[in-house]
């Protein structure tokens, strides 16, 4: 991946892919949490309509999803997804970078994110990014 490569927003054409990652990259919190995590439960079509679907690619390959939704208050960042044959190569630092970066072009003071208190490992992720 570039570090400098641009995200794109996603539009229909996208739903599937967007799906696929999201799928393979949550897939392995279905037994952390014993219960299937909320970005498997959706409808992407209406994810992709509704909110801020921002897509990291490296040539044809997806590499990454951010999905934001802007509040009144805040900017929620609803998913940060990585390819799982990609991660730990700085590409959620990124993604959390680009929302970070969004919340202040949409003037936004608040980020705000959920996460399931059983997954530790994405908890310290982001309290290591604040």
């Amino acid at each position: 991946m570039s570090a400098t490569a641009p995200l794109r927003r996603a539009g229909p054409a996208d739903v599937a892919a967007v799906n696929a990652l999201q799928h393979a990259a949550y897939a392995r919190n279905r037994t952390i949490l014993g219960l299937e995590p909320l970005p498997l439960t959706v409808d992407y079509a209406t994810i992709v309509a509704d909110y801020e679907v921002w897509l990291l690619e490296q040539g044809d390959a997806l590499e990454g999803v951010l999905i934001l939704e802007p509040r009144a208050d805040d900017l929620l960042i609803w998913s940060v997804a990585v390819a799982p044959e990609v991660q730990g190569r700085g590409i959620g630092n990124r993604l959390l970078a680009v929302a970070e970066a969004r919340a202040r072009e949409l003037g936004r003071g608040n980020v705000r994110l959920y996460t399931g208190e059983r997954l530790t490992g994405n908890i310290a992720w982001y309290q290591r990014h604040g």
